[in-house]
C-alpha cells in the first residue's frame, strides 16, 4: 500500500489571477474572498485539500503586484515569505493578459523554488486566453519547470483543476497529515466571520472604497447553549466621506451587506449567527503599522 503525502503548497500569482477561485474550486468550499477587485486577499489563506492520495494545504497569498504603498509592501513580503517553507508551489498565470512587468517579477521570485513549482494557465475558456503565449512566457522565464508541470485550466469551471491537485501530489514528501481529515480550512470563527462580511462589501463597493475597508468583531457570544453566535461587527472605513457610501441611503447598503452576508455564514456554519453590523471611521488605517501588522499577521 503506497503511503500517503501531505505538502504545504504556497499560490502564487498577480492580483486577480484566479488564486482564490482556485482554492474555492479544489477545497469545494468558500475558503477565500473571490472579487474582481484587486489584491482582495490580505491574508495568507489557508485551504485544505483530502483525497485518497494524501492532504494538500494551500495558502492563498495576496495578488503580487510592483507598489510602493505601504499596504501592499505588507502584501508583497506575506507572499514572498511563505515560498521558502514550502513543499511546493503552484504558479498561476492569468492567460487571458498579457504578461508584463510583474510577471518578471513573479518569476524570478520562483526561479529558486522552480524544482517544486506546478504552472497553471488560468482563464483558459475565456475567448482572450492565450496558452501559448504564457508556455513562451515560462519556458523563457522559467525554463527548469518542465513541459509536463504546466497545465492549462480554467478555476471557475472546474477544468484541468484535478490534474493540477495531481502534479502537486507527486511533488508532494510522504509525511502524516497536517490537519485532520475533516478540515477544509484553519481560520479561527471570527476571521470567517470577518472576512465574509469584507467580502459582500467589496463586491458592492466602487473605485477607491474596497481597498479602504476593513471588519473589526468587537464582541461575540455563544448564546442559547452553543446553538447561536451573537457578534457585532464593524466595517471601518478611513474617512468620514467613505461612511455615508458604506451606509447607503436610507441605511439601505448596510442592510444589504448584513443579509448576504448572514446567508453565506449559514451556509458555512451549524449554528446559527446573530450579526449586529455597524460603520465606523479609522481615520488613515493604511499608514498605522500598528493596525496594519494586526489586521495582516
Amino acid at each position: 500500500m503506497e503511503n500517503k503525502k501531505c505538502a504545504m503548497v504556497v499560490i502564487i500569482g498577480r492580483p486577480s489571477a484566479g488564486k482564490s477561485t482556485f482554492l474555492n474550486t479544489a477545497c469545494q468550499e468558500n475558503v477565500s474572498i473571490v472579487s474582481p477587485i484587486p489584491q482582495t486577499t490580505r491574508n495568507a489563506i489557508h485551504g485544505i485539500v483530502n483525497t485518497s492520495l494524501g492532504q494538500l494545504v494551500f495558502v492563498d497569498t495576496p495578488g503580487y503586484h510592483k507598489s510602493e504603498k505601504k499596504l501592499n509592501l505588507i502584501l508583497q513580503q506575506t507572499a514572498k515569505d511563505q515560498l521558502d517553507g514550502a513543499d511546493a508551489v503552484l504558479y498561476l498565470i492569468d492567460s487571458s493578459r498579457e504578461t508584463g512587468e510583474e510577471e518578471d517579477l513573479i518569476a524570478s521570485l520562483i526561479a529558486p523554488h522552480s524544482a517544486k513549482t506546478v504552472v497553471a494557465a488560468n482563464k483558459c475558456d475565456l475567448p482572450e486566453s492565450n496558452i501559448l503565449a504564457c508556455k513562451n512566457f515560462v519556458a523563457s522565464r522559467l525554463p527548469e519547470i518542465p513541459q509536463e508541470r504546466f497545465f492549462e485550466i480554467s478555476a471557475k469551471k472546474d477544468k484541468g483543476v484535478e490534474e493540477v491537485l495531481k502534479a502537486l501530489y507527486a511533488l508532494a514528501p510522504e509525511q502524516p497529515n497536517l490537519y485532520p481529515e475533516g478540515y477544509y480550512t484553519d481560520q479561527e470563527v471570527e476571521f470567517r466571520i470577518a472576512e465574509v462580511i469584507r467580502g459582500e462589501a467589496i463586491n458592492r463597493l466602487q473605485e477607491e472604497i474596497p481597498h479602504a475597508v476593513y471588519v473589526e468583531i468587537a464582541d461575540a457570544e455563544f448564546k442559547n447553549d452553543g446553538k447561536k453566535l451573537w457578534v457585532r461587527a464593524f466595517l471601518c472605513v478611513e474617512r468620514e466621506s467613505q461612511k455615508g457610501i458604506v451606509i447607503g441611503k436610507g441605511a439601505s447598503m448596510i442592510k444589504t451587506i448584513r443579509v448576504e452576508s448572514l446567508k453565506k455564514l449559514r451556509e458555512i456554519f451549524e449554528y446559527k449567527i446573530d450579526l449586529d453590523l455597524q460603520v465606523k471611521v479609522d481615520k488613515n488605517w493604511r499608514q498605522k503599522d500598528d493596525r496594519l501588522s494586526r489586521l495582516l499577521k
